[in-house]
């Protein structure tokens, strides 16, 4: 692999992909999402350009443009931009209706099938971030009481199954009750809305999904995550090993350690 193209939503990963990929020599093209690419991805890339989440037809032109083979998908895509956007060209127009559904899956393979006609690969970002997976433990001082263990268990049960419909990926539980499930709104805001509902000490669970596809979204933690935790007094965050990215993971435990927040890797 020579080149390769990144689609870079929020968050940190496609920062950390594009300068490893760079230190093993390979150039990098950047396609950033406007309001939602890190303002420092760009000087990880040899080349970046800069596009309306609804500017799918000139995002076609590019990657034939520059050459591209194969393409990474890496940091959160706000989901409601693509509602909420009035910018969009024909192309994704027709992309949106020519899904069966809106879910995630549909619209990323349909999209993904649309690359492989023109000769592009979805690649999986993994291959220069798999020290980002945690290992299976308790990572903090703090050990879950046998209750909060009870939590994780049923949270977990429901938040594979809310998985697996494609809705969501967390869940918020608080003495055997599930207080909010994960939908479109994402991880932060499902845990201030539990915590409006239930108080302090409430346990949060995230999962990926039963048949995770690496190539376009591997779930990710990190200190944002146990800061919103911490905000809103939560006690736990349980996740799934090895299909899950811990982000910046000594700092998340110190944190977590200075708050009474138990991580657990499942």
């Amino acid at each position: 692999m020579k080149k390769v193209g990144i689609i870079a939503g929020a968050g940190e990963l496609p920062i950390i992909f594009a300068r490893k990929a760079r230190k093993n020599g390979i150039k990098v093209v950047g396609f950033a999402i406007e309001s939602m690419a890190p303002a420092d991805f760009d000087k990880e890339c040899d080349k970046v350009y800069r596009l309306n989440i609804g500017q799918f037809k000139k995002f076609l032109f590019l990657l034939i443009f520059e050459r591209i083979k194969k393409i990474v998908l890496l940091g959160k895509i706000d989901k409601t931009a693509i509602y909420n956007n009035t910018k969009k060209d024909e192309k994704a127009i027709e992309l949106l209706k020519s899904t069966g559904d809106k879910s995630d899956y549909t619209i990323l393979d349909k999209i993904t099938k649309g690359f492989q006609k023109i000769g592009i690969e979805v690649i999986s970002g993994t291959e220069y971030l798999s020290e980002l997976f945690p290992s299976k433990g308790i990572l903090t001082k703090k050990v879950p009481s046998e209750n909060q263990r009870d939590d994780i268990n049923l949270g977990l049960n429901v938040a594979r199954e809310l998985a697996r419909l494609d809705i969501g990926q967390s869940v918020v539980v608080k003495d055997k009750a599930i207080v909010s499930v994960e939908a479109m709104e994402g991880t932060d805001k499902t845990i201030q809305r539990a915590a409006a509902l239930c108080g302090e000490g409430f346990t949060v669970v995230k999962v990926p999904r039963p048949k995770q596809d690496m190539r376009w979204d591997v779930p990710v933690v990190g200190p944002d995550t146990l800061r919103i935790i911490a905000e809103n007094k939560g006690k736990v965050l349980a996740i799934e090993e090895k299909k899950m990215f811990l982000l910046k993971k000594e700092e998340c435990i110190n944190f977590a350690d200075k708050n009474d927040i138990s991580i657990v890797v499942v």
